[in-house]
């Protein structure tokens, strides 16, 4: 089968890339794949991080692809699809996970070519920080697709209401495996500058309200001196409103700030420092983060939203608070710590979810679901 991927590849960073370029790799071994890229993913002024691109000391694997859209640009349009068409796929998968795209890659949906199946792996259908325009640009790119694959329930339950007789198949996010073994943990907490003997509570990732962090500081600020807390991840906007709280809890020297892009390299220093991992999002659908967790089989403390429940709290590999509230998460912070053996269980439940959460399983699966829509031409 030949599979035309579009999306985001290096030289662009983050989540979204780092998904693709192991998908990319995987459907790789059996099927002639090829990467499309955009040549420009976003106008500067709509990324509110630092760079959308990898640095030099990144260390992020390149990837060998074609930069043929750019998604600001209806001209280039035209001819990324028509560039696709030439190549000749019999599947074209697209990942969406914000409406701004939509226009772009609904367009290029609809001209792939008259035998070719297109499949968008959605990570969000509802956006986080919602738009007025986030539902019909989405109906465009989503009446483009012939099939579509989710990873959590609530993503799901989005593209049904807004399109009833999708068909889809929901396979939970693989794990990332490129990040490396787990560190012995002294050796982390030296590298981290960290102090020995604490209750370590990780917050990791990409740094915006939605995610809670000031949640958690507030949380944080009731523990007792036995725990620390470390934020590791890129601001997205300013740092500010965090770090007043930070400057107002007592125990602020036990927050550890590492307010930056995490390379790859360096992501298993602060998950094997990490007794748990904490999301405190108020809002969710999935999370790569939790993926990023499983690999270094350290437990998960989230909020009862989108499919956070369903992916930690239905598996046991964690906890789900009631609410996002910071009385809550404090509540399940120390009852993770006062019940060690919870915490085993937690921890023999991951090493049987990273049995199921391969990428070769994932792969499959699409293989034969893109195999069922050429079925039905």
């Amino acid at each position: 089968m030949k599979i035309a991927v579009l999306s985001c590849f290096y030289p662009f960073r983050g989540g979204i890339a780092q998904f693709n370029a192991a998908l990319y790799a995987e459907l790789g071994k059996t099927d002639i794949v090829k990467a499309f890229n955009f040549t420009r993913q976003y106008p500067d002024f709509l990324f509110p991080g630092k760079t959308q691109y990898v640095t030099p000391d990144d260390e992020a694997a390149p990837v060998e692809s074609t930069a043929i859209l750019d998604t600001a640009n209806p001209f280039s349009w035209i001819s990324a699809a028509k560039k696709i068409r030439e190549w000749g796929p019999d599947v074209l998968i697209m990942r969406y996970w914000m409406s701004y795209f939509a226009p772009s890659l609904g367009f290029v949906a609809r001209h792939a070519g008259k035998h070719c199946k297109v499949i968008g792996i959605l990570d969000n259908v509802v956006p986080h920080e919602q738009r007025f325009f986030d539902t019909p640009f989405t109906k465009y790119f989503l009446k483009g697709c012939d099939g579509f694959v989710t990873m959590c329930d609530a993503v799901t339950e989005d593209l049904l209401r807004l399109k009833p007789d999708a068909r889809y198949i929901m396979r939970q996010h693989p794990l990332y495996s490129h990040f490396g073994e787990k560190l012995k943990r002294v050796d982390a907490e030296d590298k981290l500058g960290l102090e020995h003997g604490k209750k370590n509570i990780l917050f990791f990732g990409l740094i915006r309200h939605y995610k809670g962090l000031d949640i958690l500081l507030r949380a944080f600020e009731g523990l007792d001196d036995s725990y620390q807390l470390i934020i590791a991840g890129e601001p997205y906007g300013s740092f500010k409103e965090y770090q007043d709280i930070i400057d107002s809890i007592p125990g602020k020297d036990r927050i550890h700030l590492y307010p930056k892009y995490i390379k790859d390299s360096e992501v298993k220093d602060y998950f094997s420092a990490a007794d748990v991992t904490v999301l405190p999002y108020r809002s969710a659908t999935q999370s790569g983060i939790s993926s990023v967790s499983y690999h270094f089989e350290v437990p998960m403390i989230v909020t009862d939203v989108g499919g956070l429940k369903s992916t930690i709290g239905d598996t046991g590999t964690g906890i789900v608070a009631e609410e996002a509230e910071p009385e809550c998460i404090r509540k399940e912070i120390v009852s993770f710590f006062s019940h060690p053996e919870e915490r085993e269980g937690f921890i023999d439940r991951i090493r049987s979810e990273k049995r199921r959460l391969s990428w070769s399983a994932f792969c499959d699966t699409l293989r034969t679901f893109a195999e069922s829509l050429e079925q039905s031409i």
